[in-house]
């Protein structure tokens, strides 16, 4: 009997042991430092949130107190004319992105938090021209309703793509409401035409009272987003509460889906993670009619930036590689993947500072921004 509950023991153990290591993922490595050198590029801006070049030699960048730097052979300059922001806990002067005819229309794609009454603000995009040292013909796009006293989850990121512009708004501190109800901002991410105007093609145009912007929902923070894989997805991550920062995979719609089950991320009633204080949110993990995030992290490295390399003859090593910044662990984390999911993880530069964006100049070299250090370009010895 004792020799049978021996053998009962080891195949449990084995299935938890299986279990646990699926769930978790592969353990972080190091890197070696002797690979890659880091160059500095341009010091001074206190929280370079966002960066969007402007040809390979040069590029945006914002500092999230509200100044928009222009940087040329390391030089940078302060662009006038920026809409007029709030600067708070996690507000401000959030992403840049350039159009992708930029070198003849000098357009440009800002995310900021204002206000516009006497009760906080929220997440507003904006196109305008870059003429000289200023931006001119400012035009708000979007602005998230209503304006919000709470300081934080602003998301704020931005995606060109196919003629559309996707951007994020986090659920604002509201967790319980924003995310899950489409007839409210918050939460979200959203698609429009690059003039402001609502693609007819989005999943929720002709559903009653939504707002017709949304591409998905059921988001906590999203602050990375990118093109994915393949020309029909993007690619988000959002930050989680305690655990649960995740990657989801959206999806363009198909014919049949049904838009209110098949775009909802979760968010709050499925997640990895917990209350701060270490109580439980949901006993949900996952759950029908909510889509499973891709990658998930426990404990949570607070994602900023992100680039996907696909294939690179600088980074060769690097192929099918994400490459996402920690705030909490002040690090560039390179993530490889392939058609079964995260294969491996690794940690590069170590203790660098909070990593806050991460981009692709025009000829293929990888640039992160570091709060408080600046702007730095990784070089392979």
């Amino acid at each position: 009997m004792k020799k049978v509950s021996l053998i009962l023991s080891i195949i449990f153990l084995s299935i938890s042991s299986a279990c646990s290591q699926k769930e978790n993922y592969p353990p972080i490595q190091d890197f070696d430092e002797n690979s890659f050198e880091l160059v500095k590029i341009v010091d001074g801006i206190d929280i370079p949130w966002g960066l969007a070049f402007t040809n390979k030699n040069s590029f945006l960048v914002t500092d999230k107190k509200g100044i928009l730097y222009y940087v040329e052979d390391g030089n940078k300059k302060i662009i006038k004319g920026i809409p007029e922001i709030v600067f708070s806990r996690q507000g401000g002067l959030l992403d840049v992105a350039v159009d992708k005819n930029f070198s003849s229309n000098k357009i440009v794609y800002l995310t900021a938090s204002v206000s516009e009454s006497e009760k906080g603000s929220n997440t507003s995009l904006y196109s305008a021209k870059l003429d000289g040292d200023s931006l001119v013909d400012l035009k708000q796009l979007y602005k998230a309703s209503p304006d919000s006293e709470e300081q934080r989850h602003f998301g704020g990121s931005i995606l060109l793509k196919n003629q559309h512009i996707y951007f994020t708004i986090g659920d604002r501190g509201n967790r319980d409401i924003n995310p899950q109800d489409l007839d409210l901002d918050g939460g979200k991410v959203y698609r429009l035409n690059l003039d402001g105007s609502i693609p007819n093609d989005n999943p929720f145009i002709d559903l009653e009272n939504s707002k017709k912007a949304i591409w998905s929902y059921g988001h906590r923070n999203p602050q990375g987003i990118v093109n994915g894989f393949n020309n029909d997805e993007i690619w988000i991550h959002e930050h989680g509460p305690r655990g649960g920062d995740e990657i989801n995979i959206i999806k363009e719609p198909r014919t049949n889906e049904d838009p209110v089950r098949e775009r909802n991320y979760g968010w709050p009633k499925a997640t990895y993670g917990i209350n701060y204080s270490g109580s439980e949110i949901t006993k949900n993990k996952t759950l029908d009619g909510v889509t499973d995030p891709y990658y998930y992290w426990t404990p949570s490295i607070a994602p900023s930036g992100m680039v996907m390399i696909k294939s690179s003859e600088i980074y060769s090593d690097w192929n099918n590689t994400l490459l996402i910044g920690s705030l909490s662990f002040r690090y560039l984390e390179r993530l490889e993947f392939d058609n079964f999911g995260i294969i491996m993880r690794e940690k590069l530069f170590p203790r660098i500072g909070r990593v806050r964006d991460v981009n692709l100049s025009p000829d293929g070299y990888v640039y992160i921004s570091v709060e408080g250090e600046g702007i730095f370009k990784i070089l392979p010895k």
